[in-house]
């Protein structure tokens, strides 16, 4: 069965005055779409064709690994956040204001940054000093059982080469993320882009990962 493009998790404008429709439409419609479609080109009548997107990253390697590899990333991507009117208490479920992580990710925040605000200090200063196309990503380690920042060039993902590393949010450094708002001018794209950050998603994946599924 072929690969889908997951519909978004919010509607096209959603996401503005921080990332604009146009934007989506684009990076979406256009982008992500591209991946889904040359990665079912790619697999096509191959074992490939029958695995899912997780299989083909650990298991594949050239055209097929980077499209696979960025058809997930962008799913965590849009997932990674959420409409900036979004309310309710942090860590209840769809609210908690933008900024604002409940537990346990903001206790493991503190322990691993010395709170939120260093956290997005660091976050920020890394994915603004990436080289390149790429993502920047919070992780969790399950074996350490700490949270980390990591850095991945082009279309590669967190645990393709780490079974250990379970990624809890990224946010797209690649500037077709961003060029129709800002043009080449990252760091304000990263500064908006804390505005609809998806915390209860990150929030989530952590529980996940401390209770070891995935």
């Amino acid at each position: 069965m072929p690969f889908e493009l997951p519909p978004l998790p919010y509607p096209m404008d959603a996401l503005e005055p921080y990332i604009s429709k146009e934007t989506l439409e684009y990076h979406y419609g256009k982008h992500h779409a591209a991946y889904v479609n040359n990665l079912n080109k790619l697999v096509e009548g191959k074992p490939e064709a029958s695995k899912s997107l997780e299989e083909i990253i650990k298991t594949s390697s050239g055209s097929v690994l980077n499209n696979a590899g960025q058809a997930w990333n962008h799913t965590f991507y849009w997932k990674s956040m959420r409409p900036a009117s979004a309310g309710g208490p942090p860590g209840a479920p769809g609210g908690g204001p933008p900024g604002a992580p409940g537990a346990p990710l903001r206790e493991e925040l503190e322990s691993a940054f010395g709170g939120v605000e260093k956290f997005r200090e660091a976050f920020a200063a890394a994915a603004a000093a990436h080289f390149g196309s790429g993502w920047a990503w919070l992780c969790f380690c399950k074996k350490s059982r700490s949270l980390f920042l990591l850095q991945t060039h082009d279309g590669a993902t967190p645990f393709r080469d780490n079974p250990n590393c379970a990624p809890l949010l990224t946010c797209d450094l690649w500037e077709h993320a961003y060029y129709i708002d800002r043009r080449n001018d990252r760091k304000s794209y990263l500064d908006a882009w804390w505005s609809v950050v998806n915390w209860d998603f990150a929030n989530e994946n952590l529980k996940k990962a401390m209770q070891g599924s995935d």
